[in-house]
């Protein structure tokens, strides 16, 4: 299987893609663009420069079927060394693309009371940023709301607005479409429009 390009200037580009994404998820609902990055098979652009920045050899990860493949699986251990997970409980980052179901959330790990910093991240790879059932934002860095219209699948639209773990537990999610990212941490209240 060959290799593919990760960035042409790690440094400096990991260095950028990570304040883009830490502004994504500072301000959830806001679209960054991650401009410059590779696409590594069905990984999109953002897919793969939030890997390249965030994964390493102590973040295993997981990937849905419909994005694995032998050549995606040998470049994020050459780019990243991050492990594919054993199981479920070991994942610091999940792969799906809009086929995700609300079982493969539930089996994520949610942090606990005692660590709620052990939960998983969520990458959904999706078709529109903008095109979908309007949602109202509130919470941490949104001074009073926003409303963003992201083309989720039903079992990511179920979780966020019905969450069913209290906070500090939950999930993190990183919505990727392209080359442009819009993050929902676990810190961020959705209702419907």
């Amino acid at each position: 299987m060959s290799l593919l390009t990760g960035f042409a200037q790690p440094i400096e580009q990991s260095q950028q893609a990570f304040r883009l994404i830490l502004k994504a998820l500072s301000e959830p609902g806001y679209i960054v663009t991650l401009p410059a990055s590779p696409a590594w098979g069905a990984l999109n652009a953002a897919s793969t420069a939030a890997l390249l920045t965030l994964a390493d050899q102590e973040t295993p990860i997981q990937l849905c079927l419909a994005l694995e493949s032998e050549q995606v699986l040998t470049n994020i251990r050459f780019h990243s060394g991050a492990p594919l997970a054993n199981n479920s409980e070991e994942v610091c980052f999940a792969l799906f693309d809009a086929q995700l179901q609300a079982a493969d959330l539930q089996a994520l790990p949610h942090g606990s009371e005692i660590s709620p910093e052990f939960s998983a991240t969520v990458v959904v790879q999706i078709d529109s940023l903008e095109q979908g059932t309007p949602l109202r934002l509130t919470g941490p860095g949104i001074e009073h709301q926003r409303v963003i219209s992201p083309s989720l699948p039903q079992a990511v639209l179920d979780y966020l607005i019905n969450r069913p773990q209290r906070f500090p537990l939950g999930l993190d999610f990183l919505l990727t479409c392209g080359e442009r990212l819009l993050a929902l941490p676990r810190t961020t209240h959705v209702e419907v429009c």
